[in-house]
């Protein structure tokens, strides 16, 4: 099995916007992970699954692209709002250097393009997201997130499992 890398994030704090926390929770059990008591404590690595690395943040940052570079794919998993059709969109990206109206604001896209333009690395990359509806101050899903959350895990895992090295 490739190295595989996935990194959800959003903020749990947020309802829907923590989605990848909860989907990252259902991979973790799949594969037997130890499971964190809270997003901030981190995926512990799995010896049944090293080839297999679950990783969780509140945003993308450049400073991700080091260890980005270190892994044959990487999927990303994250929440979108309505401008997207699709209630769980998946998407292979291609490094590109995006702008963003927002100061803390990077994309999957642009986090590639860091991590080709500094470490020379290019690694399948693909982004899941899920439809969010509720963005208020809660730890919890929104109904119709809840709803979304089993086909996520499943398309994730799928891809996970796509590995044709596994």
């Amino acid at each position: 099995m490739s190295q595989t890398l996935i990194i959800g994030y959003g903020n749990p704090d947020r309802q829907d916007d923590g989605i990848a926390w909860h989907i990252l929770a259902a991979v973790a059990r799949y594969f037997e992970y130890p499971l964190p008591s809270s997003w901030e404590e981190g995926f512990q690595p799995s010896p049944q699954h090293p080839n297999l690395e679950l990783h969780f943040a509140l945003q993308l940052v450049p400073e991700l692209a080091e260890h980005v570079a270190q892994f044959e794919r990487v999927g990303f998993v994250d929440a979108h709002t309505g401008r997207v059709p699709e209630e769980i969109h998946f998407e292979e990206i291609a490094p590109d250097l995006q702008n963003s109206p927002f100061t803390h604001h990077l994309t999957p896209a642009t986090l590639g393009y860091l991590t080709q333009s500094l470490y020379a690395a290019h690694p399948e990359a693909v982004l899941i997201s899920v439809r969010g509806y509720e963005f208020g101050f809660a730890h919890h899903l929104s109904e119709q997130t809840s709803a979304l959350l089993p086909s996520a895990v499943n398309t994730l895992i799928g891809w996970i499992h796509d590995d044709q090295s596994a």
